[in-house]
């Protein structure tokens, strides 16, 4: 989000004296005197009551109010400043409406740049700016990526407990904002903060984090999920159980799973129809990974759809990018030229050597007969 700075060329006094002045006449209880006690003073007695100028229809004065209160706020110090500005976050996040919601983003959000790197007060306005962007569906504002957020903190890292907190939250916005894709690497992140001796509590986390990557329909790499220490503890349970299944089986392992655990794949969730058609995507995978020419008939059997339905399917696979193939309607064969595996270990690691090394040694002989050909010419 792109938002101006604002420079406002009268004296801090006389700023606070109009926002004063402005408030009241709106019907604020507050006099239009300053304090005796100072600028901070000022500024808690207009944050307090800012929110009368809160009226639909009335968006670009808000934006003015707010902007000036910012402009005022930014140069108390910083030791002075923290309960002028967690008040200033708390009136914020309670506007009404889409487009008053906007407006207090933004001059969240300019409070927010206007804050030293190294201002532990960075993470508690952000804090804010997530359940504002949660309200307006603005999370894309004020959020590009993990790696992004993570820098934006690194002078002044939260605490672990902050963190989990902030994680937990952004992962609901961006579900809320359907980017399931970034919800389940916010996810992946926050089980990355608990350590062997503190995964036994993040139970509820590790569940959230499974089912949010089998419903996204864009994650197909689930196998990583595996080695998080949270999701660990899960072992011999359903859940991750079911896990299992989307990481290494096929379709007839999670029919026969949802067969006899119907209510608990209800109640975290999942939606079937989904579920099997990401099964029926990873089953190909499987297939293609193994047989890199399939007959239609195969695909039939293995995926458990109708004749008629296996060139559109072949067709949705295609369109993930998942497995680049060639489709012979006539000869009703499909030819596989590379799939992404399904699960990458020693094995994958050890295939994916061999081919380095064996191109490696193809460069090597094309290397010697262009020495050759060149010493033939001198």
């Amino acid at each position: 989000m792109q938002v101006p700075p604002v420079f406002i060329d009268i004296a801090l006094e006389d700023q606070t004296q109009e926002l004063r002045g402005y408030l009241k006449s709106l019907g604020a209880e507050i006099s239009e005197e300053r304090s005796p006690k100072g600028i901070e003073d000022d500024l808690h007695k207009i944050i307090g009551v800012c929110d009368t100028c809160f009226k639909e229809g009335n968006e670009p004065e808000v934006e003015l109010v707010l902007n000036d209160i910012v402009s005022i706020m930014v140069l108390v110090s910083p030791e002075r400043a923290e309960n002028i500005i967690l008040a200033f976050c708390e009136k914020l996040t309670k506007a009404q409406g889409q487009k008053l919601g906007e407006v207090c983003l933004k001059a969240l959000w300019l409070l927010y740049q206007s804050l030293d790197e190294k201002s532990p007060m960075r993470y508690p306005v952000y804090y804010h700016l997530l359940l504002i962007a949660k309200q307006t569906d603005q999370i894309k504002a004020i959020f590009l990526d993990v790696a992004r957020l993570k820098q934006e903190f690194s002078q002044c890292p939260p605490s672990n407990e902050d963190l989990q907190k902030l994680y937990r939250l952004l992962h609901e916005v961006l579900l809320k904002g359907n980017q399931s894709e970034q919800a389940a690497k916010v996810m992946i992140e926050l089980l990355g903060t608990y350590t062997d001796k503190t995964a036994s509590h993040a139970r509820d986390d590790a569940i959230r984090c499974i089912t949010t990557a089998i419903a996204d329909p864009k994650t197909f790499l689930l196998d990583p999920l595996l080695s998080l220490k949270p999701v660990h503890i899960l072992k011999g349970q359903l859940i991750h159980d079911l896990l299992n299944i989307f990481v290494s089986e096929n379709l007839a392992a999670y029919l026969k799973f949802y067969q006899e655990h119907k209510e608990f794949v209800t109640n975290q969730g999942l939606n079937h129809e989904q579920n099997m058609r990401k099964m029926r995507l990873l089953s190909f995978m499987q297939l293609a990974e193994a047989t890199p020419e399939l007959s239609f008939e195969a695909v039939e059997q293995e995926l458990q759809i109708k004749r008629d339905e296996v060139e559109a399917f072949i067709i949705e696979v295609l369109k993930t990018k998942l497995v680049c193939a060639r489709m012979d309607q006539s000869a009703k064969k499909v030819y596989v030229s590379s799939t992404m595996h399904r699960t990458f270990g020693r094995t994958q690691w050890q295939q994916l050597r061999d081919l380095l090394q064996s191109w490696k040694n193809n460069l090597s002989v094309v290397q010697d007969g262009m020495r050759s050909v060149t010493a033939e010419q001198l």
